[in-house]
């Protein structure tokens, strides 16, 4: 347990107080209570949804001031009277939804779709901070290799969506699958791809800066604004188009190849935000009919046990060394810095694949 003495002390915590007011804040460290964990977080990431919340959107039911991070991991430091006290000095990954437990959602096990749920991170006290209080044990998915590190656990969240994402898709041994955009999601879902036995796997992609940090990854990659993305694909996949394809950006264009990419009977998985109205031509919108494709929206990740927790799958994979996900770290700050990065992100002056904020120990 963390020396008793700092249960009067302060912690640094970056706290949204209004669209475009992120600070890095003072405030007490919160105490416990119940079934309640106080987490020694070890590292957070930025997530793409973080930004906009920061300055365009605000909090999810505009609370302020928030401290906000949703992608992280760390160490239990202390339990409420009502936890298990063995906990303490154990690590792992944080699942930040808060569901009812109460609607049909919850009571199916489908957590993600609750209709009343709480969230660390966007509408309660999340991960930018040096502790943060998580309701329970039941929140955290427990690492059992010391080896994996900080930055890997507070890549589990997003590396999960990349999981889900070829859940839905139904991907299996054997199949051929694409992916449109190559962001760290994107990448993963590469990664998911060949675990799950895949026989051609790409991503396309037409930043040439992001064409290149996958390539150098070990992605195959389709330049998309340097070919007919079709037919590349079908020159890596002996002439087949993909039986999945994952569309990743949340973009009208892409949603269009994505049809086109796709065979016969085959499917599509809607993973990206979308960012502004999304159009597809009528010879696109034909096509869907014409070929018969499923079109599948996901929504977050799977918590529930059955059929599988995909969060305990991540992080089993991590810990084996079969999931690799701290290689796209490209930026590292700490809180006083995080302000700044994200602001930098912001206004494009920073191009990162995962930013990562790692709060320091304070004197």
């Amino acid at each position: 347990m963390e020396p008793s003495s700092y249960r009067q002390s302060t912690m640094k915590a970056c706290r949204l107080h209004g669209i475009g007011d992120f600070r890095t804040d003072e405030v007490r460290i919160p105490e416990p209570v119940g079934e309640q964990l106080l987490i020694k977080v070890g590292a957070c990431g930025v997530c793409g949804s973080d930004i906009p919340r920061i300055f365009t959107l605000g909090t999810s039911k505009q609370r302020y001031p928030l401290t906000i991070g949703h992608e992280f991991g760390g160490k239990i430091v202390e339990v409420g009277d009502d936890a298990d006290p063995s906990l303490v000095g154990t690590r792992g990954a944080i699942f930040p939804c808060i569901p009812c437990r109460s609607c049909g959602a919850c009571l199916s096990g489908n957590y993600a779709m609750c209709e009343d749920y709480d969230y660390l991170g966007s509408r309660s006290d999340g991960g930018f901070a040096r502790y943060c209080l998580v309701p329970s044990a039941w929140h955290v998915v427990f690492s059992t290799d010391p080896k994996t590190t900080d930055d890997s656990l507070a890549m589990v969240e997003p590396c999960t969506v990349a999981q889900h994402a070829l859940r839905r898709g139904e991907v299996r041994a054997g199949m051929n699958v694409l992916i449109f955009g190559a962001g760290p999601i994107g990448i993963m879902a590469e990664r998911w791809a060949r675990i799950f036995g895949a026989r051609t796997v790409a991503i396309c992609e037409i930043v040439e800066e992001k064409v290149e940090f996958a390539r150098q990854r070990g992605a195959q990659v389709i330049n998309g604004s340097a070919c007919d993305i079709r037919e590349a694909f079908r020159e890596l996949s002996a002439g087949r188009d993909a039986d999945v394809v994952i569309e990743g950006t949340g973009t009208g264009a892409a949603l269009g190849q994505a049809i086109e990419c796709a065979r016969t009977f085959g499917t599509v998985v809607l993973l990206g935000n979308p960012v502004r109205d999304t159009t597809i031509s009528l010879s696109q919108h034909s096509a869907i009919l014409r070929k018969e494709l499923s079109l599948k929206g996901i929504w977050n990740s799977h918590y529930a046990a059955t059929p599988v927790n995909e969060w305990q799958f991540s992080v089993a994979m991590i810990d084996a060394g079969d999931m690799i996900v701290d290689d796209l770290v490209t930026a590292i700050c700490d809180l006083d810095e995080l302000p700044g990065l994200c602001r930098d992100i912001f206004e494009r002056r920073v191009t990162v694949c995962k930013a990562i904020c790692r709060p320091r120990t304070q004197s």
